[in-house]
């Protein structure tokens, strides 16, 4: 038994195609079945059902397999620590991070992260935070960027900034700061259920579950974008953060109002499953990402005593 023959295994049970498991896997179909025929000789025990309608997982295969991928991603580890012992920021790092951040942090902090460490490679996705938690459990993503605290057994944090949290729209009100109670009577619009910013701000707001916005109107947001639109065509208010504030337009700039001392804050986080981490590299990002977010934002002039963290 070896690594490649656990490897092919775990393609197979993917693809649930030999061919197409080859092919992923850089060698001849031939090559591919001749070692999974050895490994379940070696093992005694039968992975896949071959038929005429499909290759198919058996019962005690989909245990083996579970098995496999924890052998591989420790495989992997080793070789990450030995990396970090020699001081070494490289390799691949797969990087889980929310749809509410993602637009705004992003084209900060991909170009100077790859033009520090030329030989990492990022695999990016966006993801709710539930989604970035179990795959951090599961090992396919090595790290997560989301809003913290939250609360998960055995995921630790990072933090990175804290960004102010504000309101968009019609405020009804000529003041220029306001606190949350004022707004709880405003037409609402929030993003769709899984997106922690939805949580945030009905937690700040004291607001009911469903949002109040038009009637014979069920509309399931993701993007900033489109809420900003509904607000400014239908009235109402939204919740912005900070990196989202400082790329609108002067124009739709002045349609935000802040929030009263203390100022609602998102606290940002690179998240981890402490058992597949990965430390060095962890901390070499988190500094970088500080460096290019910390220059001019909003919530660092004010004091710890000014600023409230908004859980999800």
């Amino acid at each position: 038994m070896n690594i490649q023959q656990l490897e092919y295994i775990i393609a197979v049970d993917h693809f649930k195609n030999f061919t197409k498991a080859a092919a992923r896997c850089f060698v001849t179909q031939a090559t591919l079945s001749a070692m999974v025929k050895k490994l379940e000789e070696e093992l005694e025990v039968i992975l896949f059902d071959r038929t005429p309608q499909g290759v198919f997982t058996t019962n005690a295969g989909k245990e083996i397999i579970e098995e496999a991928k924890k052998v591989i991603l420790h495989s992997q580890l080793l070789i990450d620590r030995a990396k970090e012992i020699h001081g070494k920021i490289e390799g691949k790092v797969k990087v889980g991070i929310i749809p509410t951040i993602a637009n705004t942090l992003l084209p900060l902090i991909v170009k100077p992260i790859l033009d520090t460490y030329p030989h990492l490679s990022l695999e990016i996705f966006e993801l709710t935070t539930d989604v970035i938690v179990k795959q951090l459990k599961n090992g396919d993503l090595d790290i997560g960027i989301l809003a913290t605290p939250i609360n998960y057994e055995e995921i630790e944090k990072v933090v990175l900034f804290e960004e102010a949290l504000m309101v968009y729209g019609d405020v009804s009100t000529d003041k220029k700061y306001i606190m949350p109670e004022e707004i709880k009577s405003q037409k609402i619009w929030l993003f769709e259920e899984g997106h922690c910013l939805r949580d945030q701000f009905i937690k700040l707001c004291s607001l009911k579950k469903k949002e109040n916005t038009v009637k014979n109107l069920q509309l399931k947001v993701s993007s900033f974008e489109t809420l900003l639109n509904m607000v400014d065509e239908f009235g109402g208010l939204t919740l912005i953060p900070e990196l989202y504030y400082k790329i609108l337009s002067e124009e739709k700039k002045i349609k935000v109002t802040f929030f009263n001392t203390p100022i609602p804050v998102r606290e940002m986080s690179i998240v981890y499953y402490k058992p597949y981490s990965k430390i060095k590299i962890i901390e070499a990002l988190a500094k970088i990402i500080r460096l290019q977010v910390r220059k001019d934002l909003i919530a660092d002039q004010y004091h710890a005593e000014e600023r409230a963290i908004v859980r999800t």
